[in-house]
């Protein structure tokens, strides 16, 4: 028990915050910061947020979609609406399902997350070069390899040197969750 709490901590320790105009962060804290202003940007700039990933990435998105629109106060879209999803997947195929929706939602200037444990998921890097086609902004959440495709894709990327699906869910939801409750505590609760 104690083993993978360490494990846990260690990975957090050394998770990487990098950005295309930076580069990789010195620390943790100014990578977080970052982050934090933007979405910040976002939320001030009214545009939309939308989260996405699959299995576990999935269920992340899913839950910060809610967090930040609740707690948050953005204008965040799901992308998980069942029809919609089986609807893309038997038409186009499960490569498009994300990125056939993005081609319609999608605005010059929003904001996309994407979360891949593995960074290599061929919908999300589909939905990254259908964002960047349509001039948005793309934060993403990876881990296992550091030379994975999707990390190499965002504008800012944060990346867990670990290959255990577990902790890097875990952290990918931990950091969107210290994310959503700083602008939570910035802000106030949305009325």
């Amino acid at each position: 028990m104690n083993e993978y709490i360490s494990d846990l901590i260690n990975n957090i320790s050394n998770t990487q915050i990098s950005s295309q105009k930076i580069g990789l962060y010195s620390t943790y804290d100014q990578g977080l910061l970052a982050l934090l202003d933007k979405f910040i940007q976002h939320k001030e700039q009214r545009t939309k947020l939308f989260f996405l990933g699959n299995g576990g990435s999935a269920a992340i998105a899913i839950h910060m979609t809610s967090d930040f629109m609740k707690n948050g106060g953005m204008r965040t879209c799901s992308l998980y609406d069942s029809s919609t999803v089986t609807c893309m997947g038997n038409d186009c195929g499960y490569e498009s399902i994300f990125s056939r929706q993005l081609d319609f939602l999608l605005n010059k200037d929003d904001l996309l997350v994407a979360i891949s444990s593995s960074g290599n998921s061929l919908n999300i890097v589909n939905a990254i070069i259908t964002a960047k086609q349509k001039g948005a902004e793309v934060i993403t959440f990876t881990g296992f390899q550091p030379d994975n495709k999707v990390r190499q894709m965002g504008d800012l990327n944060v990346y867990v040197p670990c290959g255990k699906y577990g902790i890097v869910e875990s952290i990918h939801n931990l950091i969107l969750q210290q994310i959503v409750d700083e602008i939570l505590e910035q802000d106030g609760a949305a009325e």
